[in-house]
């Protein structure tokens, strides 16, 4: 990003994902603020949720007004985008497209959203694979990927060079750096003012080789990897090496430029304003790895634009988005890097992107494309909320992982057969 108070739209997707909405977004209804297309054919309505990016509205309806073969009018949607969009799909009324991050899979399984399949098929390897995951449900696509944000370790070289610290490759590591690197008046380490409670999520598990949701349809942590990896999360705690209390929280990368922290969890949308403040005085890094079977994990993110099933017009809104989010590629790539800084969605065209062929930002692109992971289209919020709980008791509370982890176990599975058999 820019600016600190910029990418709400998409900060918050991220945020979402790691277990907290970031607040700040406006509360408000949306409107048909958006001019139709240029094409003399039928109407299509498009929605998107309010990002906070200068520049990011005016430019989706510039790409609406570009289509010839219908007239497209774009609505900008403030406030609670998904029950918005929920409600106005069970209605003739609602959007022809639209975006989706969220409930993906009561939509899909409520008959509201079409099959995109043939429509990504043939470019379907292009896209990050981590974040198309998401939109597939029994081999079929629903949605596609507009644009990827993600969360890096930030690192200060000079910091990390003077206390004789390398960049941590594990979570051991990770946990003995922080340790090392703090001082009076700098902390190691920056995962939030809660500790990481909000923004880990999954992280640590995939760190440790695990998932949310295995391949056999159960929880993917049952293991004692999950509990040991989480108990290194809570020596972070433990030891004081965790920045709390700052005066802005793991977004803002203010607390790691004003050099309260040597390292700091944040995200891509960060990394100008770093660049800018420290130069080349900083490196990124995933979150590193823990124990032999373990990888390094990079939480990845992307709204994705279905089409409505309950339109009148559903093969011209198909084809626009085809059109849109498949065929016109130079737009995707201004839709990704021109308002705030994103990684295309394809992985060609976070290849060719000049601003992340280089440096950290060409680090970011491999780490996400490397090591990406996405929460499963299956992992609701009842499944976030309890892991999350028992996330803080673990890193604040220091109470037992093992026991906290398997009544999550158990509530996970009774979700992922209640979601099974709706």
């Amino acid at each position: 990003m820019t600016g600190t108070d910029h990418g709400i739209g998409r900060r918050r997707l991220l945020a979402v994902s790691g277990g907290i909405a970031l607040t700040g977004v406006l509360a408000a209804c949306g409107s048909n603020t958006g001019r139709g297309g240029g094409g003399s054919g039928p109407a299509i309505s498009q929605w998107y949720h309010q990002y906070g990016e200068a520049g990011a509205e005016q430019a989706v309806k510039r790409y609406a007004a570009a289509y010839r073969k219908a007239a497209v009018t774009v609505q900008w949607r403030p406030g609670d985008y998904d029950r918005q969009t929920a409600a106005a799909l069970l209605t003739d009324s609602g959007p022809d497209v639209f975006e989706v991050n969220g409930p993906l899979l009561d939509q899909i399984r409520g008959g509201q959203v079409v099959d995109l399949t043939a429509e990504v098929e043939p470019v379907k390897d292009d896209f990050n694979q981590a974040v198309l995951a998401p939109k597939i449900w029994q081999d079929k696509i629903w949605g596609i990927p507009q644009a990827i944000d993600t969360q890096l370790l930030y690192y200060r070289k000079s910091l990390l060079k003077d206390a004789g610290v390398e960049p941590p490759q594990s979570l051991d590591e990770l946990v003995d750096a922080a340790r090392k690197l703090t001082t009076k008046k700098v902390k190691g380490l920056f995962l939030g003012n809660d500790g990481g409670v909000g923004v880990l999520g999954g992280t640590p598990l995939f760190a440790a080789g695990l998932s949310l949701i295995g391949d056999d349809g159960k929880a993917g942590f049952d293991d004692p990897a999950a509990a040991r990896a989480l108990g290194k999360i809570h020596r972070l705690y433990a030891d004081r090496s965790l920045l709390l209390g700052a005066p802005t929280d793991w977004s803002d990368p203010s607390a790691f430029i004003q050099g309260l922290t040597a390292m700091q969890w944040s995200g891509l949308w960060a990394l100008p304003q770093v660049k800018k403040a420290l130069g080349d005085d900083f490196g990124v890094l995933p979150f590193p790895k823990d124990g032999a079977g373990g990888r390094p994990s990079v939480p990845v993110g992307a709204y994705g634009v279905a089409v409505s099933a309950r339109g009148k017009r559903t093969a011209e809104a198909k084809a626009y988005a085809k059109w849109l989010w498949v065929d016109r590629t130079d737009y995707q790539q201004d839709f990704a890097l021109s308002y705030g800084f994103h990684i295309p969605a394809r992985i060609s065209l976070a290849k060719k992107a000049e601003q992340l062929r280089t440096g950290p930002a060409a680090d970011a692109v491999r780490f996400a494309t490397e090591h990406g992971y996405a929460e499963p289209l299956l992992w609701t919020t009842a499944d976030r909320t309890a892991y999350q709980d028992a996330l803080s008791r673990i890193i604040k509370d220091g109470a037992h992982p093992e026991s906290e982890l398997k009544t999550v176990i158990r509530q996970v599975n009774a979700e992922l057969q209640r979601v099974k058999k709706k």
